[in-house]
């Protein structure tokens, strides 16, 4: 086998792999997305052959200039260094260097309500696709309509309990499963396209065009549930990072497009020869002998678009933890051989809780079909600005180009956000609500650090001085290695100065090491140490990680050897300093908010714990601190 065949091998493989992790949101969409259309409660259009036509071709260049254009040919290309997602595109524009401290408080800003939105679609889409799914069974007799919410809960309340088991067991099937949900959707719509070749004349943009003109209220408000085709499309570059532009690109292009066209034209012949079939088009599509199977592998896929987003949710807390915009919390590496894949329980138990409340609340996928649509749209208009930055500064792109492309983007991604915001009284404020939330959790965990560690600031000695004056040999010491973790490896560790205080002696040698999390994924492990010898028993250790690194500092420290620093791990001790914050009425932050970080910093997992550090080895000095 060439080279270049085990190569065409490997990306087909994870092309495959892509069909269940990267495209089971927006590949699931074709459940609700044109039922909402002609059948929602709210402004629904008539179902006539010139609104049927307008609809398919709005959803079909919605896929091609949204989904097509912008992200797979364009925003695919804003990586940082192979990893996607809203906060690692915030971390490379703040890396640019023509960036201004205003516009930089503007990107701080942003990509933190990006996140937030993004928390709130990964609430309601496990709801919805699941709900949208067991909904099947009540086409097929209305004596299952009760058990729709029971069975949709009880299958939700399944995947969240398998998830400490690790993404590879749980989706060790996803791609073929996936791979069958989209021939079975495509045969199905080709089946009612066979009987009604007319829909085929939708993929001319005039139709769409003709139906905003003709119709341009009721266009605009069609406009909200056309973009449930387009969810999960903030997905393809997201999971980037796991499977590479290419395999991404070959999977969209090979198999994911042609089929939610063909099934989405299917459903519209169907509507056209039938249009009693709108209480639920999509599972009409199949004859009556294959609706429970149907149902089935329904239900299955949905599964599978919700692990793709509670996957999500977890490599975006570890991202925010790591650049520092969330508290520590406990973070289970599922797999030995693949970095990315994690698990964390609190974030788990909270989105469980999140989401039976949503699906106990809503009750039928047409009720939370108003809820979607606000955070994700959002979210989108976040990315296109910053990767506008990223083209202008990186890319080189000249203001000839970049203006039309992104203007253009930003005008379809404003237009399905305004038509979005009108569902605002009927569910669209829940993720406004929960991401406004999530905001206020991590801009004030942000700026509580910054008021915490300006008041570590006060007093501080600086090392290097403080060093050279312990040199003579005044101060007891023990033939041992002390490790004190600080945030600055400039200014004297408060442990430190505790340690010296109250025990009165000096380890042999002294390592002041900090961390410090750099805005790009990950750095090779021969990089991660930087020592300087301060005096005979004093040095000063950097440690630097990426921002989708567990910074493991034991085995970064193995590394000080190639730098004349040899560390013992049986001989080796950590000292972390701990403070118990008190609120103050005269303070930078507002006391509401001053108690709100406070029960967060109480609440946050240990330093021990997220630096990886050995608990027999661990020796921890309390302070009291006054905000």
């Amino acid at each position: 086998m060439t080279t270049s065949t085990a190569a065409q091998g490997k990306r087909t493989a994870l092309a495959l792999a892509a069909l269940g992790v990267v495209y089971g949101d927006i590949g699931t969409s074709p459940l609700y997305a044109l039922k909402e259309v002609f059948g929602s409660e709210h402004h629904p259009v008539p179902i006539e052959p010139a609104n049927v036509l307008g609809i398919l071709s709005l959803v079909f260049w919605a896929l091609i200039l949204v989904v097509t254009v912008k992200y797979v040919a364009v925003v695919l290309r804003a990586d940082n260094n192979g990893e996607g997602g809203i906060m690692a595109l915030m971390a490379r524009v703040l890396s640019q260097k023509r960036l201004g401290p205003r516009r930089t408080r503007v990107v701080l800003m942003l990509g933190l309500v990006g996140a937030a939105l993004f928390y709130g679609d990964g609430a309601i889409t496990p709801a919805i696709s699941v709900l949208s799914a067991v909904e099947g069974l009540d086409i097929a007799t209305d004596a299952f309509k009760p058990w729709v919410v029971p069975l949709t809960v009880g299958i939700l309340i399944a995947l969240f309990l398998v998830q400490k088991q690790g993404t590879a067991k749980v989706g060790a099937a996803f791609g073929p499963v996936m791979m069958l949900w989209f021939f079975t959707i495509a045969l199905l719509g080709a089946w009612q396209i066979a009987g009604n070749p007319l829909v085929l004349t939708a993929l001319w943009p005039g139709h769409a065009l003709a139906f905003l003109g003709t119709h341009p209220r009721l266009g605009f408000f069609a406009l909200g549930a056309v973009f449930l085709a387009l969810t999960g499309a903030e997905a393809l570059y997201a999971d980037m990072g796991h499977f590479g532009r290419v395999p991404i690109r070959q999977a969209w292009f090979g198999v994911v497009l042609p089929a939610l066209v063909v099934n989405y034209f299917g459903q519209g012949a169907l509507l056209l020869a039938d249009p009693t079939a709108v209480r639920n088009p999509f599972y009409l599509l199949a004859p009556g002998w294959a609706l429970i199977p149907l149902v089935i592998l329904a239900t299955a896929a949905t599964v599978i678009a919700s692990q793709a987003v509670i996957t999500g949710v977890y490599s975006m807390t570890s991202q925010a933890i790591q650049l520092g915009y969330a508290p520590r919390m406990t973070i289970r590496h599922t797999s030995g051989a693949e970095m990315g894949q994690i698990y964390l329980p609190g974030i788990n138990f909270a989105l469980l809780i999140a989401v039976i409340v949503l699906v106990l609340t809503f009750r039928s996928s047409s009720n939370l079909a108003a809820a979607y649509g606000i955070a994700v749209s959002g979210t989108m208009i976040i990315t296109t600005l910053f990767a506008y930055l990223v083209a202008r500064d990186d890319w080189r792109w000249p203001a000839a180009l970049a203006l039309p492309v992104f203007a253009a983007f930003v005008l379809f991604d404003s237009a399905f956000f305004a038509a979005n915001t009108i569902k605002f009284a009927d569910g669209g404020w829940f993720p406004l609500v929960f991401g406004s939330a999530v905001l206020l959790l991590l801009t004030t965990w942000k700026r509580g650090r910054e008021v915490l560690r300006s008041r570590f600031a006060t007093g501080t000695l600086p090392l290097d001085a403080f060093a050279k004056s312990l040199e003579p040999d005044g101060v007891v010491t023990v033939p041992l290695t002390a490790v004190f973790l600080t945030s600055s490896g400039t200014e004297v560790p408060r442990a430190l100065l505790h340690n010296l205080k109250h025990n009165g002696v000096l380890h042999d040698r002294t390592v002041v090491c900090s961390v410090q999390i750099l805005p790009i994924p990950r750095i090779p492990a021969a990089q991660h140490v930087a020592v300087e010898r301060l005096t005979r028993r004093f040095y000063r250790v950097t440690l630097h990680f990426g921002f989708m690194e567990a910074p493991d500092v034991p085995a970064a420290l193995e590394w000080c050897g190639e730098q004349g620093l040899e560390l013992d791990p049986m001989q080796t001790s950590y000292f972390l300093g701990r403070a118990k914050l008190l609120p103050a009425p005269k303070s930078d932050m507002a006391l509401w908010r001053e108690r709100l970080f406070a029960a967060m910093y109480r609440n946050a997992g240990t330093a021990a714990d997220h630096f990886r550090l050995p608990p027999n080895r661990v020796v921890e000095l309390g302070a009291q601190v006054s905000l």
